[in-house]
């Protein structure tokens, strides 16, 4: 059974939104004020970021416009370069967002955890609510693909109202008093130091935009679809990012930043009181279904290209007919989340991993438009395309700079580096064993 497009434009944009939204903007701004140390790093950090993720941002489109297919995230690498290299990064890739999902998850749970269970030990809270969340949400996912995006709709509607809610507590607040103690004085070596540490988890809270290319048979004309999806999506998103971290700062002070736990319920409670703080606790851990929803929706869609290129059994590919839905590949990313949630508690710990294995993809894949453009050249232009400008700068800068963060990461952590260097290359043997498996 093939899959049929019952997503529109705004469910799409959405989709993008809620990729990246997850809860990282509630969580990540304090570790990247503790790596910049001084607020003009934090800032510069923030909106070098934003400008990075933009030129991704309109890459990806163009490569969503020119290959717009199910699972579009696998198949591109497939396309480009060779079925053993699209199963060796989507090997990992499936590794990573089932990471980012518990990471999501794990930061939704420290919320909630000290309202509704302060007794409760830490880590036995944070696995109660984040598997009682994500099965949920898994029966929600199995009553069809489109109940999925109303209700992913609703809930992106209630958590950009309630990061709004939160920019807008600036006019209301006194601004803080900064401490006496002296900023450090930071030598150039280490401000530059200082600022390039930032870039991991400033590109983990703006990623994500680039999983809509699994949507690609999702949507009605996605040539013209996806690129505005995606173009309105990061639109939004590096809006909001910009504006609620200057609101952090001018509401919680850079000191109170650097070391809160609970980072948005902290700016609610300094502005509104402690019932304010309790309640966009239960709102932000509501909220972080949105993020969680959207990644079921997603990713069985890569196994659904995989399976069609004979490199997972064909029940991966499995439709159900009335819901849309791949129902075994559903409950199996499921069911990978959750043993990565048993696996760890720690936001710190999944950070270095993820962010490893998505800068290899990411690469990967936006280098594939120099292929696709190659290919395009030689073979005859396609007609109604989307074609970003600015190329080929644009997208050669966003490549290097992902290239750099993965070194950085290589210098910096090489366990994490080594870990997943050989998950990486462990795909290859996986892959000729699953290609002569399925074939029998």
């Amino acid at each position: 059974m093939s899959i049929k497009p019952k997503l529109g434009l705004f469910d799409l944009t959405m989709i993008v939104v809620s990729l990246v939204i997850g809860m990282g903007i509630f969580r990540t701004p304090v570790e990247v004020a503790q790596k910049a140390q001084l607020p003009s790093i934090f800032f510069a950090a923030w909106i070098i970021g934003a400008i990075v993720s933009l030129f991704g941002a309109l890459t990806f489109a163009e490569i969503g416009s020119r290959y717009p297919v199910a699972g579009g995230f696998y198949r591109i690498f497939s396309h480009c370069y060779h079925p053993a290299f699209a199963f060796m990064v989507n090997w990992i890739t499936v590794i990573s967002n089932a990471a980012s999902t518990a990471i999501v998850a794990i930061i939704g749970a420290e919320y909630l955890i000290p309202i509704v269970m302060p007794h409760v030990e830490h880590d036995l809270g944070i696995r109660i609510t984040t598997v009682s969340a994500v099965v949920i949400l898994y029966a929600i996912n199995l009553a069809g693909i489109k109940m999925s995006a109303r209700l992913l709709n609703v809930l992106m509607i209630f958590k950009i109202a309630l990061i709004i809610a939160l920019i807008l507590s600036v006019f209301i607040s006194t601004p803080v008093k900064e401490s006496a103690i002296a900023a450090p004085a930071l030598t150039t070596p280490e401000m530059l130091k200082a600022f390039w540490l930032c870039f991991m988890p400033v590109f983990f809270t703006y990623g994500g935009y680039q999983q809509t290319m699994n949507f690609g048979s999702d949507v009605p004309d996605a040539i013209k679809t996806m690129p505005r999806a995606i173009f309105y999506g990061i639109a939004i998103i590096l809006s909001l990012y910009l504006f609620i971290n200057f609101s952090y700062f001018q509401v919680l002070g850079f000191d109170r930043l650097k070391t809160s736990a609970t980072l948005a319920s902290d700016m609610a409670g300094s502005t509104l009181g402690a019932y304010a703080f309790k309640i966009t606790g239960v709102m932000l851990f509501l909220s972080v279904m949105a993020y969680v929803n959207a990644s079921i929706m997603s990713n069985p869609r890569v196994y659904y290209a995989m399976a069609e290129d004979k490199v997972l059994p064909a029940i991966f590919k499995k439709v159900n007919e009335r819901t849309q839905v791949q129902e075994f590949a559903v409950t199996f990313f499921v069911g990978f989340m959750i043993l990565t949630l048993f696996l760890t508690s720690s936001f710190s710990k999944v950070l270095n991993y993820v962010m490893f294995f998505d800068s290899i993809a990411l690469v990967t894949a936006s280098a594939a438009l120099f292929v696709l453009r190659y290919r395009a050249k030689k073979n005859g232009e396609q007609m109604g395309i989307y074609k970003m400008k600015g190329y080929p700068y644009l997208p050669a800068i966003f490549i290097i700079v992902y290239s750099l963060v993965n070194i950085s990461i290589l210098v910096s952590n090489p366990q994490a580096s080594l870990i997943g260097f050989v998950l990486f290359i462990s795909g290859l043997p996986l892959y000729f064993i699953l290609k002569k498996l399925v074939a029998q």
